[in-house]
């Protein structure tokens, strides 16, 4: 199995949003809409915490975290 990628407390992640959320259900759509992601592909910058990680990892198939 792989490691999962280390957790730093305090920095910043920029979490992407990649895929359409046509067609999934309503709480997804709220939650990508909850990080104040409007468009498509658009990045936005987060406090790296155990809660931001939490949320992409309900919706992997719509959001990623970029490095």
């Amino acid at each position: 199995m792989a490691k999962k990628a280390e957790i730093k407390e305090g920095g910043e992640i920029k979490i992407q949003y990649y895929r359409s959320m046509i067609g999934y259900a309503q709480k997804q759509k709220d939650i990508v809409k909850s990080l104040g992601i409007t468009k498509l592909n658009q990045t936005v910058t987060r406090p790296d915490s155990a809660a931001s990680r939490g949320v992409v990892a309900k919706v992997p198939h719509l959001l990623r975290i970029v490095e």
